[in-house]
């Protein structure tokens, strides 16, 4: 049995449909992340799960039970903000201590509960540090250690990173893979940062105007696009037409490749995605020709646009070019990915 079922979850505002007959199941233990542009809908799922919206239409189940009509502070399920939502006026005890406080649980089941989950974001030396005096990483532990207190089946995290600068923020999503294997519970992200998604994920929910457009591992929806959404969503990608001509083989550009996808229609018209980094340049006459536009230093490699038949290719390379240089493409078949025009 799945952990969470969602079922044909459809929710309207005005005019808007933000969340269109959305179906998926969530299983124990896994960090998946819901990414998509903004208004996508995912935010929506979120505020769904954790009790603060109700859906016109559909189902979710936790562990079998219907919760949709279970108030939100009865759920197992928490919550973490993107602006941590943290009472100013209190310490970082009495900020993680204050739920545990009002179900009026014994002070030294308290003082036991809230010292393992501070001992668990690392912020045990700060339990009496007044949350002015923290910095923006350790108000996002303070809040996270606030929603794990509970034991939560669910922690729901909505952007949490997002007011963080990118150090930080890049220090903080490997903490959290971490704490949620150390927790041993469900992290459900939200987030439209694509680098998020592939570093911490288990699986990644793609979605776009209310609708899941892929549900796969980072390595699957990263190497293995359905949709032009998509390939263009996570990470960069050049995207080229092309014609199936049969199992194996694909035509674009004026000349025929050897792939590794199967299953199309003999002829049928498709898109090929190949990945910057996945092209090499070469100073010499090839299959694919084409000059270099311009040339970016991104610190770990550099970012080449070539043209090609008036077409744009983007390639991530350590090698330098020239802007003005000839050069030719040059790509292996598994660098080939093939999908449908949809």
């Amino acid at each position: 049995m799945h952990l969470i079922d969602i079922k044909h979850l459809t929710k309207t505002f005005d005019d808007t449909r933000a969340l269109d007959d959305v179906s998926f199941y969530i299983d124990e233990n896994e960090f998946i992340t819901l990414l998509g542009p903004s208004g996508c809908g995912k935010t929506t799922l979120l505020r769904i799960l954790g009790g603060f919206e109700t859906p016109d239409a559909g189902s979710v189940s936790l562990s079998g039970q219907d919760i949709l009509t279970v108030p939100a502070f009865e759920r197992e399920v928490n919550t973490v903000f993107q602006h941590y939502a943290l009472f100013p006026h209190l310490n970082v005890y009495d900020n993680v201590a204050f739920g545990l406080k009002m179900k009026k649980m014994a002070p030294d089941v308290i003082a036991d509960k809230v010292s393992k989950a501070l001992k668990m974001v690392r912020l045990d030396s700060l339990s009496k540090r007044r949350i002015q005096q923290l910095s923006g990483g350790q108000k996002q532990r303070v809040a996270i250690a606030r929603a794990i207190v509970n034991e939560p089946k669910v922690l729901l995290l909505d952007e949490p990173l997002a007011a963080l600068d990118l150090k930080l923020r890049q220090d903080m999503q490997y903490e959290l893979k971490e704490l949620q294997r150390n927790l041993g519970i469900t992290f459900i992200y939200v987030t439209h940062d694509q680098e998020e998604a592939l570093t911490m994920s288990d699986t990644i929910v793609v979605m776009n105007e209310g609708h899941i457009l892929q549900i796969g591992t980072p390595v699957d929806i990263y190497n293995e696009p359905k949709t032009k959404f998509v390939a263009h969503f996570i990470g960069e990608s050049n995207i080229i037409p092309a014609v199936m001509n049969a199992d194996y083989r694909v035509t674009f550009e004026g000349h025929t490749f050897t792939c590794v996808d199967h299953g199309f229609e003999t002829n049928q018209p498709v898109s090929v995605v190949i990945r910057p980094e996945d092209i090499t340049l070469k100073q010499e006459e090839g299959i694919i020709n084409g000059v270099v536009d311009a040339i970016t230093f991104k610190g770990v490699h550099y970012e080449i646009i070539v043209y090609v038949n008036d077409k744009e290719y983007v390639i991530h390379s350590i090698h330098p070019q020239e802007v003005g240089t000839s050069v030719s493409l040059h790509f292996d078949a598994e660098a080939i990915h093939v999908m449908a025009d949809v």
